[in-house]
């Protein structure tokens, strides 16, 4: 593949209640749409979210370099939807596609500035559980995402050290446990914002999916309501 040195790359996320398109240049954002909608409304929003960011930019279908989406963990449905989505657009340009994990797009709405030691993010799961992968400050995946039951001793090798929780599963563990040196941004959600860095790393060093046989990480099996 010829490797374009100001790639044009569309962003996807949809792993959460939000559906999160935008499109970058070399890095940088110049159009964005999403909607955090609580009923899950990706299908309907997606693809008219892309056009839109198309539109706003000025540009065609034709004109984008790669296909990024968020690859999980989060909701079954909408990672389904985005992926889909993101698989459809890279077989019909025949462009690569690329995936970045959820967490790390959480992670990195905790700017470098901030003075910590870890940064958590964390996924609501049923009951005490929750989906968890820690961070260094810089981003950088110390402890790989997994399911995470909250017991008395939760999270004890962190204690003393400064940290930062974000995610939908931040609420709960604050509610279940003091931490003398945490910050906690329980709003969160998964934004195709933050995917800009690491998308554009990935298409330097041509980090693509296999398109046919890409699946997203749910972490567990699906399981009907």
């Amino acid at each position: 593949m010829l490797y374009k040195p100001m790639p044009i790359i569309l962003q996807i996320e949809t792993s959460s209640t939000n559906t999160s398109v935008v499109l970058a240049k070399d890095g940088k954002v110049i159009a964005s749409k999403e909607q955090d909608s609580a009923g899950y409304s990706h299908e309907k929003l997606l693809h008219p979210f892309v056009e839109q960011v198309l539109q706003e930019a000025k540009l065609n279908m034709t004109d984008l370099d790669a296909i990024a989406v968020g690859s999980g963990p989060g909701s079954f449905t909408g990672l389904r939807i985005g992926v889909a989505g993101a698989k459809g657009l890279c077989f019909a340009l025949d462009i690569p596609l690329i995936s970045v994990p959820t967490m790390e797009l959480l992670a990195r709405q905790i700017t470098t500035e901030t003075e910590l030691d870890r940064i958590i993010a964390v996924v609501d799961a049923r009951r005490m559980e929750v989906y968890t992968t820690v961070f260094t400050a810089d981003y950088q995946e110390l402890v790989p995402t997994h399911a995470y039951i909250l017991e008395e001793d939760a999270y004890a090798e962190l204690e003393g050290k400064k940290l930062a929780f974000v995610g939908s599963g931040a609420k709960k563990i604050q509610e279940f446990k003091e931490f003398q040196n945490a910050i906690f941004l329980s709003d969160a959600l998964p934004s195709a914002k933050e995917m800009t860095i690491p998308a554009l790393k990935r298409y330097k060093a041509q980090e693509f999916e296999d398109t046919a046989y890409f699946e997203p990480f749910y972490l567990k099996d699906f399981k009907p309501h």
